[in-house]
């Protein structure tokens, strides 16, 4: 039996629409979750958009993007947990479409996943739940084995504030935070942003960067301690390089975080239950899939957007 859908398709780099699908019917370890909210990613997405995405598993064009997702379970297979059917779940990535791939598949109407990849959450999380995905992904890069609690981040998108508040979250001393756009220096809870050349002359032994700035390397290795780390937490497209002799003077150190696993989003509810962080005034902008190019130019390309979610309420 094949299940229809409407869906978010990259058909080709630069070319967005909302169509319909069919979706292959679920397994007996499946779940149908009917999407409410779902984020737009302005990094691996945009590259995905651009064309500039490097080459993964399952890539290829049309394609349904989407990693951000939060539903509710309206239908389980017959392998499927005891009391997941009804529950609000984040979903992180979804499959089954017939004419597109999916890399990663979230921002559909109906979508079709293993039920041990959703992941219940309260109702009152609603659509903040659509920040986990990155949030979880800013939690996974401040716990990589024997890393020191950054000291600076640079960046204040949403990933910056993500990793700013979890450090205060984690019980750390308040990160400083460097910004370039006057425009993002605002937002601050508990921590301090300026422009780098604000702090220059200080050094710092723990830098964790949240920019996606594939030059970044020497500007951070410039204000670093001797015997200091660099924690790349960005998604860099780009061939990214340094200058040796500055990074050897200080004996630098270069970590470099991958994609969030399960265990750092259930750490992130449990740090929320504990009432340690907050996921409250991040999300900037809400659009109706119906209007889905306009909302993803803008949250590529508008520096007052921090998160762009498309409201799939509006489809109903």
């Amino acid at each position: 039996m094949i299940m229809q859908t409407h869906a978010v398709v990259f058909e080709q780099p630069n070319r967005i629409g909302l169509r319909e699908l069919d979706v292959a019917a679920p397994g007996d370890g499946d779940v149908v979750v009917e999407t409410i909210w779902s984020g737009i990613s302005a990094g691996t997405e945009k590259l995905l958009f651009e064309g500039r995405m490097p080459q993964f598993p399952g890539m290829g064009y049309p394609l349904v993007p989407g990693y951000e997702s939060v539903g509710r379970v309206v239908s389980v297979g017959r392998d499927c947990p005891a009391g997941i059917e009804g529950r609000l779940v984040f979903v992180p990535g979804a499959r089954g479409y017939q004419d597109a791939a999916a890399l990663f598949g979230a921002s559909a109407a109906k979508l079709v996943t293993a039920s041990d990849r959703v992941i219940p959450i309260a109702d009152d999380l609603a659509r903040e739940g659509t920040l986990l995905s990155l949030a979880a992904t800013a939690y996974h890069a401040l716990t990589l084995p024997g890393m020191a609690p950054p000291d600076l981040v640079i960046g204040h998108g949403i990933v910056g504030r993500l990793v700013a508040r979890l450090i205060i979250a984690m019980d750390n001393p308040a990160p400083h935070v460097w910004e370039i756009n006057p425009a993002r220096r605002t937002g601050a809870v508990g921590y301090e942003v300026t422009s780098a050349e604000a702090g220059e002359k200080r050094k710092w032994a723990s830098v964790l960067d949240a920019s996606g700035d594939p030059d970044i390397l020497d500007k951070a290795i410039a204000v670093l301690e001797r015997g200091g780390e660099i924690t790349l937490a960005g998604f860099y497209s780009e061939t990214m390089s340094f200058r040796f002799t500055p990074a050897f003077m200080r004996e630098a150190h270069i970590r470099i975080a991958a994609e969030f696993r399960p265990a750092d989003i259930h750490a992130v509810l449990d740090l929320m239950a504990r009432e340690r962080l907050s996921l409250d005034g991040l999300i900037t902008h809400s659009a109706s899939p119906g209007h889905a190019e306009a909302a993803y130019r803008t949250a590529f390309g508008d520096p007052d957007c921090l998160k762009m979610i498309l409201d799939w309420r509006e489809l109903q």
